[in-house]
């Protein structure tokens, strides 16, 4: 019988096989391999929504021995979203690298990559989750240097070296509680985890090696430079899906292993340090001169968002309210991924035609990109948290619980924090639309278009609208 876990991992790992062995026909088998996973992360999310949790040890070998793989309905979303992502990214390369070298380069380690996103979704125990962490982090980074210019170089090996920093801090923690309870699967360690010097240490040196991973503010320094510097796919990957897959692994430690030895005080620190976040990426974006630095200090604020759920769910006790709060933190995290690789393809496509992303001099680009910029504004309006995005539905219930917790300074944060989004957007609109004549045609080049718009069209008006079918799926298979 098929099992969809082990597949979701296997079919980009096979790709990437393929393509190395074959690197003549990279494009056809990568293009392959992206909707056949695809294809498999849909049914998986299916079957998870139709309240079936799932749950698989490779090889018939179950713990401690063996690889378990593991989906529920947080996972299930987010595996849904990355390789829908992944799959307009795709798209979007076969136009952006055509059949130049680059490639060649690319499709190894994007399938890589792809396989790491989808084993850290579904990772059961802690060490597979290591495992998938280093896979990220060095198909990541070598995929940032594609381009080969000496800023993507300097930008990546910084990278590289803070994200194995990151990774040992984890491995530390790790080794910590396997030393204590000799046991590596989550459920088993979460049922045996009691308050003590392991406990608090543990969760403060897994945490602390993923906080550096997921860029949180004061540790962002990394990002802009290499997000910035990257070819735009990989511009879209990294802060799409790669920052994500770092968010999600805090917030399944922090809920799911570590519920009941983490403290408020922690989850206000982290709180503080999104605010913090919020405020330095969103000015840092409103400054920026290139469209994607811009993009790239625009998800270092939103990243601050995420952190801000922290203190809330931390002082919320378990029951509806919770619940819907978890449901708006998903949702942040899925309209974000679709808005921020949309509006890094759209970014990509402006560079390629006009030579440069420099904001200042895009005027006339809605007349000759008009749906790069069309997809621009859609991505924007997720970005800002107009409705109907899912944005806005987060941040209406992350500031009504605020408030209900008399945690009011975080709805002052969320308020200042959406009307500098709102203006690092409209400058960039605004130098776009500063020129008279009508567009000719509304798609220039379709392939590396549509994949952009699609994914900016799923930000800002499906993802908002399908919070209830999305909240159903979070709490399946829990």
């Amino acid at each position: 019988m098929l099992d969809p876990l082990a597949l979701a991992v296997a079919l980009p790992l096979l790709g990437a096989l393929l393509v190395t062995m074959l690197p003549g026909r990279s494009r056809t088998l990568g293009m392959l391999t992206a909707l056949a996973t695809t294809g498999v992360a849909l049914w998986l999310t299916v079957t998870v929504w139709g309240g079936e949790g799932l749950r698989s040890d490779l090889g018939g070998w179950g713990v401690p021995l063996g690889i378990g793989l593991r989906a529920d309905g947080p996972a299930a979303a987010l595996v849904a979203m990355a390789n829908l992502v992944g799959l307009a990214i795709s798209i979007n390369a076969t136009g952006y690298f055509g059949a130049a070298g680059s490639s060649r380069k690319f499709w190894p380690l994007w399938l890589l990559l792809w396989t790491a996103l989808n084993g850290l979704f579904l990772a059961a125990d802690l060490f597979n989750l290591y495992v998938m962490l280093e896979l990220l982090g060095l198909s990541a980074a070598a995929l940032g240097a594609l381009t080969g210019t000496r800023e993507a170089a300097e930008a990546n090996l910084r990278y590289l070296l803070v994200g194995l920093l990151g990774s040992m801090t984890y491995l530390l923690g790790v080794a910590l509680l396997y030393t204590a309870y000799g046991a590596l699967d989550l459920e088993l360690i979460a049922e045996s985890l009691t308050p003590g010097p392991v406990a608090w240490t543990a969760p403060a040196l897994m945490i602390g090696g993923l906080l550096l991973k997921a860029a949180l503010f004061p540790m962002h320094f990394w990002l802009p430079p290499a997000h910035a510097n990257a070819p735009a796919p990989v511009s879209a990957a990294l802060s799409a899906l790669v920052v994500k897959a770092a968010i999600y692994l805090v917030l399944r430690l922090w809920l799911d292993l570590f519920d009941g030895i983490v403290t408020l005080p922690a989850a206000m620190l982290l709180g503080l340090l999104g605010a913090g976040a919020v405020f330095w990426g969103s000015w840092r974006a409103l400054r920026a001169e290139r469209l994607k630095l811009l993009a790239a200090y625009s998800t270092v604020a939103q990243v601050g968002y995420l952190f801000m759920f922290l203190p809330l769910l931390t002082a919320t006790p378990d029951g509806a309210e919770r619940e819907r709060l978890l449901t708006a933190l998903v949702l942040l995290a899925l309209t974000h991924g679709f808005a921020k690789a949309g509006f890094f393809l759209a970014a990509g496509l402006v560079q390629k035609s006009t030579g440069h992303d420099r904001i200042r001099e895009l005027g006339g680009a809605a007349q000759s990109l008009p749906a790069a910029t069309f997809t621009l504004g859609l991505a924007g309006v997720a970005l800002i948290g107009l409705p109907p995005s899912g944005t806005f539905f987060a941040k209406w219930v992350l500031v009504g619980q605020a408030i209900a917790l008399g945690q009011w300074w975080w709805a002052l944060v969320v308020m200042a924090g959406t009307l500098l989004a709102a203006a690092y957007v409209f400058r960039v609109l605004a130098r776009a639309f500063n020129r008279e004549p009508t567009p000719k045609c509304f798609l220039t080049d379709p392939r590396t278009e549509i994949p952009a718009l699609l994914l900016a069209a799923l930000s800002a008006l499906v993802v908002g609208l399908a919070a209830q079918p999305i909240a159903v799926l979070l709490g399946a298979g829990v």
